[in-house]
């Protein structure tokens, strides 16, 4: 299967300045107010989650969100099972950002948490989210390709939300990054990974970053050499966030317990 690149002449992520990436930017447009597309996807999910740890019945397990940005919600859905949460990030303004967050976080993210709520298995939690966020998240500054080395632990569940597709418009490096993101995972570890649809590239204030144009089958085929139950959604919701993607795709699964070989090209 052939990757389409966004644009004649590729993007590679370490030609990308991420020091410039605007978190108040990007948060004003993407989470002040919670988005349909955004509501789906918590929806989806908070639901995997909860039936996963519902059914396995285990202690609390260490979680990592890799390429966290500026998003928290990824980080709240796994929060209720977790004694460790990683935020996981290159960009050195967002790393400030979710440091700014840790002690008691705005007020703009209730209304996610509050859509987790919906589902019996985060609606039972009685810890004050806020505390249990301070308690358990850690923000870490780090590259996704050196992901493999770091801490040298498996994670327990993980989520990846609009990082590989959208940090290069290299077709190489979003696979890898997909399987860097992958083998931080211990077995059956439940994932939940969104990506934009042929996307064009976006705008964080003024600044202009990259994409990589994949569709269903480009995501399916860079998760399915390391996962089971694996399922890739369209959203029904229609693209309104802005302009240059058609769509997103969310995929929910387990990490399996091998790796079939997969050339990265």
């Amino acid at each position: 299967m052939t990757l389409r690149s966004s644009g004649a002449a590729q993007v590679k992520n370490s030609e990308v300045a991420w020091g410039e990436f605007d978190p108040i930017a990007y948060v004003d447009h993407n989470y002040r107010d919670l988005q349909a597309e955004d509501a789906e996807i918590l929806h989806i999910v908070r639901d995997h989650f909860a039936g996963h740890f519902r059914n396995q019945g285990v202690g609390p397990v260490s979680g990592i969100d890799v390429g966290a940005g500026a998003n928290l919600y990824p980080a709240l859905s796994m929060m209720p099972w977790c004694d460790e949460v990683t935020l996981f990030e290159r960009s050195s303004a967002n790393v400030r950002y979710l440091k700014r967050q840790l002690d008691s976080y705005d007020p703009n993210w209730d209304q996610f948490w509050d859509v987790l709520c919906e589902n019996e298995e985060y609606g039972s939690f009685l810890v004050d989210p806020r505390l249990q966020f301070r308690k358990v998240v850690k923000v870490v500054k780090g590259n996704i390709f050196d992901l493999e080395r770091f801490g040298g632990s498996l994670r327990s569940v993980g989520t990846m939300f609009f990082v590989a597709e959208s940090m290069t418009s290299s077709c190489r490096e979003f696979t890898l990054g997909v399987k860097r993101f992958m083998r931080a995972l211990a077995p059956g570890a439940p994932f939940a990974a969104a990506f934009m649809e042929h996307s064009k590239g976006y705008y964080t204030g003024k600044k202009f970053f990259p994409a990589c144009d994949v569709g269903e089958s480009e995501v399916r085929a860079s998760l399915e050499p390391f996962a089971s139950d694996l399922d890739v959604y369209r959203l029904k919701t229609e693209p309104k966030l802005r302009s240059g993607y058609s769509g997103m795709i969310l995929s929910c699964g387990r990490r399996g317990n091998s790796d079939v070989a997969v050339p990265i090209r």
